[in-house]
C-alpha cells in the first residue's frame, strides 16, 4: 500500500470528526459546528477528498435491524504469496463487512455478517474454507456489538 499521511491541522481534524460523527449534515452545519465560513468548510472537505483522507461517505447500519442476526470474526491462513488475489475474492463475498491483512497466527482476519446462523455456516464452510489458498480458518462468533465510532 502506497498511502501516504496527509498533514491535518486542528480545522481538519475537527472537519472529520464532524464528518464522522454525521456526514449528512450540510456544509454549513459543518462550518458553524468547526467556526469557521461555509466556503473555507467547502474547500477543506474538498481538500480532503482529493487527498483521499476523506475516501467516501456511507451509512452506519444496525446489522441486526437489517436482519443480519448472525455475525463472526473469520481468520485465515493463507498459502504464501496469495493475498493480493485473495483480497478480491474476499471483497467479492456479500457477507465479508471488513478485511484486515494483519501479522500475527492469521493471516487475514474477516468480519462476517449473514443473516442466521445456517447462512453463516454456509459462508464459512463453503465459501470461505473452500477458497483455494485458504489453508486454515477459526471463526469467533460475536454476541454483541458496540459501535464506538
Amino acid at each position: 500500500m502506497d498511502a501516504q499521511p496527509v498533514p491535518l491541522d486542528d480545522v481538519d481534524q475537527r472537519i472529520i470528526a464532524e464528518l464522522t460523527r454525521d456526514g449528512r449534515q450540510s456544509v454549513t452545519a459543518v462550518a458553524q459546528k468547526v467556526h469557521i465560513s461555509r466556503a473555507h468548510a467547502y474547500s477543506r472537505i474538498n481538500r480532503l477528498q482529493e487527498e483521499r483522507v476523506i475516501t467516501r461517505f456511507t451509512a452506519v447500519v444496525d446489522p441486526v435491524r437489517a436482519g443480519l442476526r448472525a455475525s463472526a470474526y473469520v481468520t485465515l491462513k493463507l498459502r504464501q504469496h496469495s493475498w493480493r488475489e485473495m483480497r478480491e475474492r474476499l471483497a467479492a463475498i456479500p457477507e465479508v463487512h471488513h478485511i484486515g491483512l494483519v501479522g500475527g497466527n492469521f493471516d487475514v482476519i474477516l468480519l462476517v455478517r449473514a443473516k442466521d446462523n445456517v447462512d453463516l455456516r454456509r459462508v464459512i464452510f463453503d465459501q470461505l474454507q473452500s477458497m483455494q489458498g485458504v489453508l486454515d480458518t477459526q471463526t469467533f462468533l460475536v454476541f454483541e456489538d458496540v459501535d464506538t465510532r
